[in-house]
């Protein structure tokens, strides 16, 4: 395999993130592959890239990855990217990033701004170790399963979770975790970007009065805060 594949961090938000490294890569690979053409057309016209784009989803995985490694064979370059983030984080991509590395492809990682990683940093919880698990899921009563396994861990926790779920994901907490200190971090890198601390009842109080909006990270204490009677944010 004398093809490369490119896996490229795109910003969460803010434009300004965008890695001059990644503007770089783009640039010079044969090939991008994208979770969204139009939504990724956009950022190449900002920084005035001009490359063949090809969509590469959930629905086109198995298709585009069995294209792409005959692609790799005949030395091309492919950048990997996803509408926002590292692509392979609860995004597309790990399904060609594992059959590239079977296959003897050099893989090339181009780090870029990650929300769990803001979100983490802002929540003002213990940063190492963490857990990241993704969305939490969507049927409540797995979704209550994770919040109680979440608030017992020895570390912070970390989910996305959408706006549309996020006051019934909050009901859940007030019942099963009440006594829990959390961060939704939201809009990260945007301009209404903004981080809410405060047990499940203070934060399910704020957002029936306003309209979740933007894109959501859930951030869930380590049992050790969990269990204190003071501010876990003091020493």
């Amino acid at each position: 395999m004398s093809g490369k594949l490119y896996v490229v961090a795109t910003p969460i938000g803010n434009l300004e993130d965008m890695p001059p490294r990644a503007v770089r890569v783009l640039r010079e690979v044969d090939l991008i592959a994208a979770e969204d053409t139009r939504h990724t057309g956009h950022l190449l016209t900002r920084f005035e890239i001009r490359k063949p784009l090809i969509s590469y989803h959930q629905f086109s995985e198995a298709k585009r990855t069995a294209e792409f490694l005959k692609k790799f064979e005949m030395g091309q370059s492919i950048a990997l990217v996803s509408d926002a983030g590292l692509p392979g984080v609860s995004d597309p991509g790990e399904r060609l990033i594992r059959a590239a590395v079977a296959a003897g492809v050099t893989v090339e990682v181009v780090p870029g701004p990650s929300a769990p990683l803001m979100a983490l940093a802002g929540s003002g919880f213990p940063m190492v170790p963490f857990y990241f698990g993704g969305f939490l899921p969507v049927k409540g009563g797995q979704r209550r399963k994770e919040l109680l396994a979440a608030s017992a861990r020895e570390c912070t926790s970390i989910y996305f979770e959408s706006p549309y779920r996020v006051v019934r994901m909050l009901e859940d907490a007030v019942t099963e975790i009440p006594l829990a200190r959390l961060c939704l971090a939201r809009e990260l890198t945007k301009k209404f970007e903004e981080y809410k601390r405060g047990t499940a009842a203070e934060l399910l109080a704020h957002f029936q009065a306003h309209e979740p909006r933007g894109e959501f990270c859930l951030v869930i204490a380590p049992e050790s805060i969990n269990k204190k009677t003071v501010d876990p944010l003091l020493p």
